[in-house]
């Protein structure tokens, strides 16, 4: 009887293993978009700075003997542009003379520039028609609103997985072989070096583009990551709702208190920080929201929120008091760590540098695969025009491994991974913070936020493992496949759940 030879995708050997097939493959599908969001993502480390110079006589006034408060200066426009609606104020360097305050109005996505010693309107524009907006809108959405901001989020999930395939990959056999990976070999044929470029960019990379990758994500998923942090410090999640839904108690012919009164009262709750924006109440039941600054980590200032009654002065939530430890790392450190600002301009550098690789990668990863693609290719249609004449043979009956065993083999292997995995995660955090002496913060931070991308994948392995045995194990088409990937799941959740309780538990880091 005539039949077909099988016909088999043929990989490279460093492709055969599972890591190798999910490298390549999600640097095919993903490996555009990743090399777009990391050019634009380069452009905005130095968003301040950009948006400034090109815009210097919006952000620039001559410095005077004082500037007004907060108190004083929104009476102050108010009165000299009766018109002028705004929803939000603020400052981006309240110690520089030479900058002028900002007011947004978001409905309308107008931003004016007010004069912080007189109160007098200097310029306005249209947000989204700035350079920086433009390029925020492509680096997070694509401009693709809703839908677009989710790609990019599963695109950083993406380039986590490809920085963590592609170690598992460049890892030698043998220690002798290290010295080679580490570095080009200038004297190899144009192929050589660029399959030496690939992986050396890949590994010296590896801690900044880690980082840039799980903040990207934690960034876009923020919904599902903040209820995990309350989770993990033990604190209900509905209660969320609760500080974040907080209404001033609103009652007939009452009368805001004086926003001079406001603010003492926050300054007393805050002593040590200083109002970085102020977002005013949008009707009755409004609330006033202060974003504080205070401390000196990270570089920009710590970021604090204090949210008031527009009537008593009451107040309605203190992260400094209402938030968990890491909760007040999200609000401080998540967009520092991602644009590098956290640690001034060698962090930037880094970021930089960082949002660049996945272009590189990109290109010289293309040069390795394409000329395997095409080989690959050519070698199946010969297999698929030839027929061969053999008798049918009977499969062998395959070894199937007890769910019970599969599940104990694979989560004994599941410790041993997730323990070296682990210490590395720490690790990268340390080193992107390295240059500039800020070491324990970006490692800590690494961990807690590691660990909810952990979590969410045991849910994911959970789901998994009970439909495997309740509606395919019964038909004996149960997958050991899926098995091994609870198994391995459930392992490192244990593993990371009890390094983030070690480390976030024991006061070693104050965010």
């Amino acid at each position: 009887m005539a039949t077909r030879i099988k016909r088999s995708w043929e990989w490279a050997k460093h492709q055969k293993r599972w890591f190798g097939k999910w490298h390549t493959y999600l640097g095919i599908i993903a490996g555009a978009i990743l090399a777009f969001v990391g050019a634009t993502g380069s452009i905005l480390v130095f968003q301040d700075e950009i948006d400034r110079a090109l815009n210097k006589e919006l952000f620039d006034i001559i410095a005077q003997q004082k500037k007004l408060s907060f108190d004083e200066l929104i009476p102050q426009i108010r009165q000299q542009n009766p018109k002028l609606k705004f929803d939000y104020v603020m400052v981006e360097k309240g110690d520089s003379p030479l900058e002028a305050y900002s007011a947004f109005n978001f409905k309308t996505e107008e931003q004016f520039f007010i004069n912080p010693y007189n109160g007098k309107l200097s310029g306005k524009r249209i947000i989204s028609s700035s350079f920086i907006r433009v390029v925020m809108d492509l680096h997070r959405t694509l401009l693709v609103p809703t839908i677009g901001r989710y790609i990019v989020g599963m695109a950083s999930l993406c380039l986590l997985i490809l920085t963590i395939s592609g170690l598992r990959l460049w890892l030698p056999k043998k220690w002798k072989q290290l010295k080679s990976v580490l570095r080009v070999k200038f004297s190899g044929k144009f192929k050589r070096q660029n399959y030496d470029w690939h992986n050396v960019l890949g590994f010296y990379s590896s801690p900044v583009v880690f980082m840039l990758s799980l903040t990207g994500f934690c960034i876009t998923f923020s919904n599902l990551v903040i209820p995990l942090l309350f989770i993990f410090s033990g604190k209900n999640p509905a209660g969320l709702q609760q500080v974040f839904g907080a209404k001033s108690q609103y009652q007939k012919n009452i009368l805001q208190m004086p926003l001079k009164q406001v603010i003492e009262k926050v300054k007393a709750q805050m002593p040590d920080a200083h109002i970085g924006g102020l977002a005013l109440p949008e009707d009755k039941f409004g609330v006033y929201r202060f974003d504080m600054i205070s401390g000196q980590l990270p570089k920009e200032g710590k970021r604090e929120m204090l949210t008031v009654d527009q009537y008593t002065g009451k107040i309605l939530l203190n992260s400094r008091k209402d938030f968990p430890n890491v909760g007040n790392a999200y609000l401080s450190w998540l967009t520092p760590i991602h644009y590098g600002s956290f640690g001034g301009l060698p962090t930037q550098i880094l970021a930089l540098i960082g949002g660049l690789i996945p272009l590189a990668l990109l290109i010289t990863g293309f040069i390795i695969w394409w000329p395997r693609f095409k080989k690959q290719k050519e070698k199946r249609q010969k297999q698929t025009d030839v027929l061969v004449e053999s008798p049918k043979k009977e499969k062998a009956p395959k070894f199937k491994i007890p769910l019970w065993q599969n599940f104990k083999s694979n989560l004994k292997s599941g410790f041993k991974y997730a323990a070296i995995v682990w210490p590395l995660t720490a690790l990268s955090g340390a080193l992107y913070g390295l240059g500039s002496g800020i070491i324990l913060q970006p490692a800590v931070f690494a961990i807690a936020f590691t660990c909810v991308l952990v979590s969410l994948n045991f849910v994911c392995a959970i789901l998994a493992e009970i439909f495997n045995v309740l509606f395919l194990l019964p038909f004996k088409k149960g997958s050991p496949g899926v098995t091994r990937y609870f198994s391995l799941s459930l392992s490192f959740f244990i593993v990371f759940m009890l390094g983030y309780i070690l480390v976030l538990n024991t006061g070693l880091t104050v965010f």
